[in-house]
């Protein structure tokens, strides 16, 4: 084991962890953005930079900083390293311009767009972007092509993450997409056109960070705000058959897999499962999905909230008509 720092608070972990898995098991504001980097995908990490943060101590045998700042998806620790992530000024304005970058062919979309409230390059934007963009060149266009029965793709949202690449390489073993052309005219799209009908093709819509992929079951019905996420299961002879699915009442109106604290999908799940099985009989309900209270998905779905038994005095005293009325709600 060895031991780094990351924004003053110290944790011993195994040699060979990089810097954003290890700030990951502290947790809170220590853990660096991602848009690119999936720990369940090898190879993934390194393309969009977010992860960027400084090393102010290389190790206890070598102190001296980094000269640039590096990935920390990457980067693997060394014993005494020093990192700092919020805690620098450098950082923050270079995860300022990353941002602005990502967004320079991106549309404004949200009030549209079905990831609307669950988007990674959402809250990205809201924690680091600017007010306005400072670019007056036109954005890049491309139709909306369905790539599959059940899988639209909008190459305008893409940022090229490449995490469905490696996702159809390494899980669905097959793949009929990747990214097309260089440089500015790169873009994610099938080969000649074919369509991706693979087993468990669907989790390339968990995976994307933004809207670029969409279930065409689900487009267009709710809001996720709107919705009840409840965690359900069945017996599947092709995948593990643990869901969320996302209810209004007792109408399923999507499937999706079950994510982590860092929205990363637990057990990827079959075709069936996310787009045929919407009829309620069919699942076994488990309970609520536990969401983070920041999330806009947790709106209105907080359970067990624990009333005040009595109202504080104002200024030591309570007049008798306020006293009267805390009698009468109890």
């Amino acid at each position: 084991m060895i031991s780094v720092t990351i924004d003053n608070i110290t944790i011993a972990v195994e040699e060979g962890t990089t810097i954003l898995e290890a700030a990951r098991r502290i947790g809170g504001k220590a853990v660096p953005p991602a848009m690119c980097f999936y720990s369940k995908l090898k190879g993934t990490g390194g393309k969009c930079r977010t992860c960027l943060v400084k090393v102010v101590a290389t190790s206890a045998r070598d102190p001296r900083p980094m000269a640039k700042l590096v990935a920390s998806c990457s980067t693997p620790v060394q014993d005494g390293m020093v990192v700092q992530n919020t805690l620098s000024p450098e950082v923050l304005e270079a995860r300022k311009g990353i941002v602005e970058l990502l967004l320079i062919n991106h549309p404004l979309d949200c009030p549209v767009c079905d990831q609307a409230g669950e988007c990674d390059l959402q809250d990205l934007s809201f924690a680091h972007g600017m007010e306005e963009t400072r670019t007056d060149e036109e954005r890049r266009e491309f139709p909306q092509i369905d790539i599959g029965p059940n899988i639209k793709l909008h190459m305008n949202r893409c940022i090229l993450c490449y995490r469905c690449v490696y996702l159809a390489d390494q899980i669905a073993g097959t793949r009929v997409h990747g990214v097309l052309y260089r440089a500015d005219a790169s873009e994610i799209s099938t080969y000649i056109e074919n369509a991706i009908d693979h087993e468990f093709s669907g989790n390339i819509i968990d995976v994307c960070p933004v809207g670029a992929l969409t279930d065409r079951t689900f487009r267009f019905k709710s809001r996720v705000w709107f919705l009840k996420p409840m965690d359900a299961r069945r017996d599947c002879l092709k995948c593990s058959g643990k869901v969320t699915l996302w209810m209004f009442g007792k109408e399923i109106y999507r499937v999706t897999g079950r994510k982590d604290e860092f929205g990363e999908i637990e057990e990827f799940i079959c075709n069936e499962c996310r787009f045929e099985r919407k009829d309620i009989a069919g699942w076994i309900i488990e309970g609520p999905r536990k969401v983070k209270r920041q999330s806009v998905v947790s709106a209105n779905k907080y359970e067990k909230i624990k009333k005040p038994s009595s109202i504080e005095p104002i200024e030591g005293k309570m007049r008798k008509d306020d006293k009267k009325n805390t009698e009468n709600t109890e």
